[in-house]
């Protein structure tokens, strides 16, 4: 296989991390009406938790509470991300919900410079969220589900900060004990909701549950741990952008969220800003 072969395979596994993990939310969003945005994201984290747990193995007697402290927050900001965010598909659906939540990694991008194209890619992507919310002739949204896909953007701003700080934890141990503390925040929650629910019911909500976790987390932070070691972050993170536009496609498949004309400009405003934001710090070597 030559270099440009490996190098394409690359940027095919981002796409296919993106995409499972947008997969895995338009399923788990099918048993909202059984237990809900926090039932389906705690069935998330407990899937993660035990994955990276029996991957990493962490020697946590050995690294002391100080050292894990960020990881725990992590955790915390774990949980709030991905509640916030599945309360807002309830409301606005999939492909909206994933597109404002996007603009928390792009305002860390930005944060950090004072160019005249990262203001360009600001207004840009401020732009797509206006359109968004219908205030140029569109339909307007829920504006609790915008409020709440904001929410998770600074959650998701917030995580990316804190996970800078966990990495510091050899291996993923950093991830897992956020996952674990996730899980112990989350299960009680979780518990109760499944025994409120006809076994039957129960057995499919843990099914979703299962395929939701594998999908939006095991597998994709699998990849993309394999896909960093070779590809060139910038360009990982460029392609982030494949994230709304996956969650369009798959809000449409899944579960048949149709988007207008202006909603899928507003979702390219994003996704472009992005790009540009990410090229720009290519092109100066950041």
């Amino acid at each position: 296989m030559t270099s440009a072969d490996g190098r394409r395979l690359r940027i095919a596994g981002v796409v296919g991390s993106a995409s499972s993990v947008q997969v895995g939310a338009a399923i788990g969003a099918t048993v909202f009406p059984l237990v809900g945005p926090f039932g389906v994201a705690a069935m998330r984290q407990l899937v993660s938790a035990v994955t990276l747990l029996a991957i990493a193995r962490p020697p946590l007697h050995r690294i002391g509470l100080k050292r894990l402290t960020p990881a725990l927050l992590l955790g915390v900001v774990l949980v709030g991300m991905n509640t916030t965010l599945y309360a807002a598909v309830e409301r606005i659906g999939l492909g909206l919900a994933v597109t404002v939540e996007f603009l928390g990694p792009l305002a860390v991008a930005l944060a950090a410079s004072r160019r005249a194209v990262d203001a360009a890619c600001g207004a840009l992507a401020l732009a797509g969220v206006v359109v968004l919310t219908g205030a140029v002739g569109g339909p307007a949204p829920d504006p609790v589900g915008l409020l709440l896909g904001l929410g998770a953007a600074a959650l998701w701003a917030a995580y990316i900060v804190l996970s800078r700080v966990a990495g510091a934890l050899p291996g993923v141990t950093g991830t897992a004990v956020a996952g674990l503390t996730g899980t112990v925040l989350t299960l009680p929650g979780l518990v109760v909701l499944l025994l409120g629910l006809p076994p039957a019911q129960a057995g499919h909500v843990l099914l979703v549950g299962a395929i939701t976790g594998v999908l939006s987390s095991a597998l994709p932070y699998s990849l993309d741990l394999v896909i960093l070691r070779t590809l060139p972050a910038g360009l990982f993170g460029m392609l982030q952008s494949v994230h709304p536009v996956a969650a369009a496609v798959f809000g449409l498949l899944v579960l048949g969220q149709r988007l207008d004309a202006l909603q899928v400009a507003g979702i390219a405003a994003v996704c472009l800003a992005n790009v540009a934001a990410v090229a720009a710090h290519r092109g100066r070597g950041g």
